[in-house]
């Protein structure tokens, strides 16, 4: 039964189930007949009768950031390691495209950090996206160069 309000707003009234024959929602109350779906409080979320649910057909990606940039991290003793094992020379300038060439960091890295751990004997150039504070401060204390790109 529709009704109008005060505000002409119509009003639908609830559908009394269980209440009779004639009110076309007797007896099992549109519920059909016996099954786990015709009892009171089953609840079947994300169940599909049988098929792969759409929870499990997708991808996992959880608390992965999509976008994040991947950052190859070097501490100043590793590129001293690298020159002591003649890997990298000392004339040379040591970028993120030289050390994927050698295959010293991985080509899914985008950009580069040196750190400052470990200590650094040779004069060396370093052109770097990003650097801490205590690797500029050795590289500049023997006597090497480290440019940092924008």
């Amino acid at each position: 039964m529709i009704k109008l309000n005060k505000t002409f707003k119509i009003k639908k009234s609830k559908i009394r189930v269980g209440r009779g024959i004639g009110s076309g929602k007797g007896k099992t109350s549109g519920r059909g007949v016996k099954g786990q779906k015709s009892r009171s409080g089953v609840a079947i979320k994300s169940f599909e009768g049988g098929q792969m649910p759409l929870y499990r057909r997708l991808p996992k990606r959880g608390f992965n950031t999509l976008n994040k940039n991947k950052i190859a991290i070097l501490n100043l003793d590793k590129i001293q390691f690298f020159i002591n094992k003649k890997s990298i020379g000392t004339k040379e300038i040591i970028n993120s495209e030289l050390l994927k060439k050698l295959k010293l960091i991985n080509k899914r890295y985008t950009k580069l950090k040196i750190l400052g751990s470990g200590e650094i004997k040779d004069k060396v150039n370093i052109e770097t996206d990003l650097a801490s504070k205590s690797a500029i401060e050795k590289l500049e204390k023997i006597g090497g160069s480290i440019q940092i790109k924008k």
